[in-house]
């Protein structure tokens, strides 16, 4: 440890003693402007550097005494893509000048450094990645950064190559965040506990998490390391899950909820707090002003947290049926029913490994209880999973219930989705949910393409297309499909009428039947119920259970399209574990009550394949409605 550049002990001595203010997203922030995505916003620096230092400056003024340089971006290889590998050094050198000038020498400016494999380190010539490195932190160090951020890493691999060579060329202080994902662990499979241990011993001088998450799944992995580094932490969380609303990113997590999350990293140890993707000036004005007279607690108590109970998945055998669902043409449909009788159709996430044994468990015994369908995201929140149609085809196979999968336009163009509409019709899995699905870029493999050829209306309409016997091109197919399409809706918008218009559309391009998004308000239902009784195909209200008092929040504050009433966030507060399950079962019940009057369609959605919660909602639907 040594190097050229030397470190500045003022940072180094306020990252122990104080609760260091960082700035907000810069990405995000720039496409908000109106910038495009697909461009380099790190050539910003030399070609609109009025615009980024405005965005520096603005940060600065809301609070942050940390300033991230506009350089996460600006490497070798990375900027090859645009051709500006040449502009390399000057990018970098022009992004640390841009943030001194914009805050002087009030506050610390630290040179951001991103993962240049983004997690598909294996089978790359690591020389070639390193010297990217050295040249990119050359740059920064050369200009005179502070220190030196690693952001968004998922490999300790590739973690400990970027701080290795940080550590031959400076003594500055360096940060090295993974992008928070699974608690516990990072995107390669080393323990979080090891992950920090290893890093501390390579010379890191704070390790943390940002991207990837909201405060929500920081503060669970923060969890997980409780207690176990001595090393200060550091958290940038993004503002909640993005959604795509009329062609343009939207997050929901406001600023008012960073003040409050603020304080609890603070109570967690954190001693730098900032934000990443979707977070604004707003969002650090608000956590600077949280934090303002906040006293860290130094010695044996601090960052003492509460602790969290992390459940291993249940060891259960898959189970086999002794008869397959038969799909023929006299076998009722969904919409059949729905329009008959109450029905309800209950979604598990598919796993996000290949232990099918907890999911096939969970499937039995809903169809134990009386469950029409059981029903599976496609990529949910562009998290990667098990594919659908193949639990589909097995639950058909080994449960003998009917399966119903959402298809994402976000991640097959035409050409897949035709192959893979014509293989579902082939397996005999007829019911099927159109939706947009959420980007790509926000998931766990950053670096894939959202492909988004389709809106959730032409899917829609070019499945029905497949009814009639015609390709996507317009070329006539041997036979007709029998595709049952759905459509999905969020009534938790500030102007019911206008979604409502939107639902007309997916109608009349159509869509066969209608899924909700969770509805936490009884007013709200028997609102739905009166703006949707025009509608001639059957609604399925939403409904999940609340897990816990932490889960309610994240709900609420982090995940677009859903908002819980003031009542249902009281009474999940605090509570956690058996306690918390048992509460959120009590105000699902409640919500039942208010929805059966009102709608023959039942939708429940299982937080965190806790099926047993789904099983006791199912039995009391029949017990409310004696089937």
């Amino acid at each position: 440890m040594g190097g050229e550049y030397k470190a500045s002990l003022q940072f180094r001595q306020a990252l122990q003693n104080r609760i260091l203010v960082g700035d907000g997203a810069m990405g995000t922030y720039l496409y908000g402007m109106g910038f495009p995505v697909g461009i380099s916003y790190e050539e910003f620096n030399v070609t609109r550097p009025d615009v980024i230092g405005n965005v520096h400056r603005q940060y600065y003024e809301a609070g942050a005494r940390v300033i991230e340089t506009n350089t996460f971006s600006a490497n070798l290889e990375k900027l090859s893509k645009y051709g500006l590998e040449g502009e390399m050094e000057a990018i970098n050198r022009a992004g640390v000048a841009l943030a001194r000038e914009a805050v002087g020498n009030d506050a610390y400016v630290v040179g951001a450094v991103g993962s240049i494999r983004a997690g598909k380190l294996k089978n790359v010539r690591t020389t070639a990645v390193t010297e990217a490195y050295r040249r990119q932190m050359h740059a920064l160090l050369h200009a005179g950064a502070d220190g030196l951020l690693l952001e968004t890493f998922y490999d300790l691999t590739e973690m400990v190559i970027a701080l290795r060579v940080a550590r031959e060329l400076t003594d500055v202080p360096v940060i090295c965040q993974f992008a928070a994902e699974d608690v516990g662990r990072t995107h390669d499979g080393v323990a979080l506990v090891d992950a920090f241990l290893q890093l501390q011993e390579a010379g890191a001088d704070v390790v943390g998490f940002n991207c990837r998450s909201g405060p929500s799944g920081i503060m669970r992995a923060m969890d997980s390391v409780s207690g176990l580094t001595s090393l200060p932490m550091s958290v940038y969380p993004n503002a909640g899950i993005p959604d795509y609303v009329d062609g343009k990113y939207v997050y929901s997590a406001g600023p008012e909820y960073f003040a409050e999350s603020a304080m609890r990293f603070a109570d967690r140890g954190a001693r730098i707090i900032g934000g990443c993707c979707g977070t604004t000036p707003q969002h650090v004005a608000a956590m600077a002003a949280a934090l303002a007279n906040y006293v860290p607690q130094l010695g044996e108590n601090a960052g003492r947290r509460e602790a969290i109970v992390l459940e291993p998945p249940a060891k259960a055998e898959p189970s086999t049926a002794e008869a397959i669902v038969q799909q023929d043409e006299a076998a009722p449909t969904i919409v059949d029913l729905v329009k008959q009788r109450h029905t309800v159709i209950v979604e598990l996430d598919p796993p996000r490994d290949l232990d099918i044994s907890k999911f096939m468990t969970g499937a039995e015994a809903l169809k134990t209880v009386g469950a029409d369908a059981v029903t599976m995201a496609d990529n949910s929140l562009a998290v990667t999973r098990m594919s659908n149609l193949a639990l589909a085809a097995l639950l058909r196979e080994r449960v003998g219930i009917r399966p119903l999968i959402h298809i994402a336009c976000r991640d097959r163009n035409l050409i897949g989705t035709q192959s893979h509409m014509m293989g579902l019709d082939a397996l005999g899995i007829d019911h099927v949910l159109a939706v947009t699905g959420d980007p790509a870029r926000f998931g766990d493999l950053p670096d894939s393409s959202s492909v988004y050829d389709l809106t959730s209306f032409e899917m829609i309409r070019m499945i029905k297309q497949l009814n009639d016997g015609t390709a996507f091109s317009g070329k006539p197919l041997k036979q007709k499909a029998n595709f049952v399409v759905g459509a999905a809706f969020n009534p938790n918008v500030k102007h019911l009428d206008k979604a409502v218009q939107r639902l007309e559309r997916k109608i009349a391009s159509g869509a066969d039947y209608i899924m909700t998004q969770p509805v936490y308000d009884a007013a709200l239902m028997e609102r739905i119920a009166e703006s949707t009784k025009h509608l001639n195909v059957p609604l399925f209200i939403g409904i999940m259970p609340l897990a816990n008092g932490r889960n309610a929040e994240y709900l609420h504050n982090e995940v677009p399209g859903i908002q819980l009433s003031d009542e249902v966030r009281q009474r999940m507060s605090g509570l956690e574990g058996e306690a918390g399950r048992a509460e959120g079962v009590r105000i699902a019940r409640e919500l039942l009550d208010s929805a059966i009057p009102h709608f023959n369609g039942i939708y429940l959605i299982t937080p965190f394949m806790h099926y047993d919660m789904a099983v006791q909602l199912t039995s009391y639907v029949w017990e409310k409605t004696k089937k």
